[in-house]
């Protein structure tokens, strides 16, 4: 069991909280709108309420937003990450759908990274899920697998355990380096709801060949 905080009220934030919670973890919500954290809370059931901009509880902090918000709740939150596993859940896309906001040799998760103080460890994942999919969970058998990519070999292991806990498959794909290959992931899923599949009621993921 993990100790989970969640920054953030909307759609991703609710899913995890929800799938996290399922997994037996602990789970802090955290909202700048207090009342609205304590809606959402009550709505999912067994969660904490925490204080917006008080250091938050759990081990794994989740910046359940934007990745422009994302990255301003990291900074805000500056030295109270510091020993956190941070999780960047964000694709930094640019209003075409095509396109990145960050430097070509970067990627949202290192971006966020630099704002994360000393000893913070950023991991990437959940980037590839949509909400209401990672809500529904595993269907008809069929896996939903995660993408991981961190630096620290702790903190990524803590969070493939966490993802493991939620019934999930978790996927090491190595270092934060990689983190930029996940966000063209995103591209590409949003290219396929644009052009092919049309709406968003699927996933990507691995198949094992015997």
């Amino acid at each position: 069991m993990s100790g989970i905080s969640i920054v953030g009220l909307g759609n991703m934030a609710r899913a995890l909280a929800g799938r996290a919670l399922a997994g037996g973890n602990a789970v802090e919500i955290i909202g700048r709108d207090r009342a609205k954290a304590e809606e959402v809370a009550a709505a999912l059931g067994g969660a904490t309420v925490g204080t917006a901009g008080a250091a938050p509880v759990g081990d794994i902090v989740i910046p359940a937003a934007p990745y422009a918000g994302a990255a301003a709740i990291v900074r805000g939150y500056g030295d109270a990450l510091r020993g956190k596993t941070i999780v960047d859940i964000t694709n930094p896309v640019a209003s075409d759908l095509q396109h990145f906001v960050v430097p070509d040799d970067s990627s949202g998760a290192r971006e966020i990274a630099r704002l994360a103080p000393e000893g913070a460890h950023v991991v990437k994942a959940f980037n590839t899920v949509f909400s209401h999919v990672l809500a529904a969970g595993p269907a008809e058998g069929r896996p939903l697998d995660v993408f991981v990519a961190g630096d620290d070999v702790e903190a990524k292991a803590r969070v493939s355990a966490f993802v493991a806990g939620m019934g999930l498959r978790p996927w090491d794909i190595g270092g934060l380096s990689m983190a930029r290959a996940l966000e063209n992931v995103a591209l590409l899923e949003l290219g396929l709801m644009n052009h092919s599949v049309k709406h968003t009621d699927f996933s990507l993921g691995i198949t094992l060949l015997d």
